[in-house]
């Protein structure tokens, strides 16, 4: 569950810089929001990767 913790404490994370980048027209917090949403993209991908590994081990034994 500690990858699920990650994603959620990032997603948190963010939650200022889009209020700012949307609210306020922050330019330097919408650099941040690219910047964190791509580390989500990453983060996502390894998750999805250890998942069907997993998967696939399950499937073998």
């Amino acid at each position: 569950m500690g990858r699920f913790e990650e994603v959620k404490n990032l997603i948190m994370s963010l939650e200022g810089d889009f209020d700012k980048f949307y609210d306020k027209n922050n330019q330097a917090a919408g650099t941040r929001v690219r910047k964190g949403m791509q580390e989500l993209k990453t983060m996502a991908q390894a998750i999805r990767s250890e998942v069907q590994d997993s998967k696939n081990k399950a499937e073998k034994a």
